[in-house]
């Protein structure tokens, strides 16, 4: 039994049975992946797969247990290229962080800057995309972190830690009749059309929870993945916003109004999550903490050793 051959069954059920699929990933031909599968069922005597032809239609009962597995086996593997890795030069290589565009924009820049100064020779890939996407892509061991809100607790794959909460600030153009409100309430808000994120975006359902604990049915006109683009139309007169606090910042969004939401919400909490069974190197370790210094190597170690 070889590596490779346990690489090719893992990137078979990764491409939904296509062996065609898998050995583009892999920068292989077919019949090599087609062979080497079957001279590893020939030495277990068993099937994978099942097949209607020459078809893969379905994973054999065997074949799921060979496959975790062979899953466990692969994460081995990298964990030992990355502690080698780490040995031979704990300040180089490659940092891949998926996060939302809202972490990308307005929590994450400072700790980068921080990162970069310190590990000049770490090579940072920030990739962005909805929570479930990033949350799916640190599962397999695609990204080394996922950064977001939602989905990411929800994953058994991954090990999760609260980095910070935060809250939401109501936007507005100027002299608009919420400003002259001596107490902002829910019920002020929820008489003009509101425009704010998306469906599992940025505490979506905790922001909808706190109305309809009130009773109350927001008149949500425009959904948008970006705090920005969400001000852009309040700016033409559209409604009101309703986004993270962080995205508000009070001289470059001028002439609109930020107005203080917390107390009208429950916080939300941003997390950062990785694979389970996988290894951080020094350098992660060191990121994490730029980004949410109280997620210490040593807490972080003691956290998952007790999992």
């Amino acid at each position: 039994m070889q590596l490779h051959q346990l690489r090719y069954v893992r990137e078979i059920v990764k491409n939904n049975l296509s062996i065609s699929e898998a050995a583009k990933v892999l920068k292989t031909s077919q019949p090599s992946v087609s062979s080497q599968l079957q001279q590893l069922e020939q030495e277990l005597k068993l099937k994978i797969f099942e097949r209607r032809g020459k078809r893969l239609v379905a994973v054999t009962p065997l074949g799921e247990t060979i496959v975790e597995i062979a899953e466990r086996i692969l994460k081995d593997v990298n964990n030992i290229h990355c502690l080698a890795s780490d040995n031979h030069n704990e300040a180089s290589g490659t940092l891949s962080i998926g996060t939302t565009l809202t972490q990308a924009l307005y929590a994450l820049p400072s700790a980068i800057k921080t990162f970069s100064e310190r590990y000049p020779n770490v090579h940072l890939n920030m990739l962005q995309g909805t929570p479930r996407e990033i949350s799916e892509l640190a599962a397999e061991g695609e990204i080394d972190i996922a950064i977001a809100t939602e989905a990411l607790e929800h994953n058994s794959a991954l090990h999760t830690f609260p980095c910070y909460d935060w809250n939401r600030t109501i936007v507005v153009p100027k002299n608009h009749p919420l400003t002259k409100e001596k107490i902002l309430t829910l019920e002020a808000v929820s008489k003009y059309p509101i425009l704010t994120y998306m469906m599992d975006y940025t505490g979506r359902a905790l922001q909808d929870a706190s109305f309809k604990e009130r009773g109350l049915e927001p008149n949500v006109i425009f959904t948008a993945t970006d705090a920005d683009v969400i001000k852009t139309y309040v700016g033409l007169g559209m409604g009101i916003g309703i986004i993270a606090s962080m995205a508000f910042n009070m001289k470059k969004d001028t002439p609109l109004v930020g107005l203080d939401a917390s107390h009208l919400f429950r916080p939300s909490t941003t997390l950062l999550g990785f694979r389970k069974g996988g290894h951080l190197r020094a350098y992660t370790y060191a990121f994490i903490e730029c980004f949410a210094p109280h997620l210490t190597q040593e807490t972080i170690q003691a956290r998952t050793s007790e999992a």
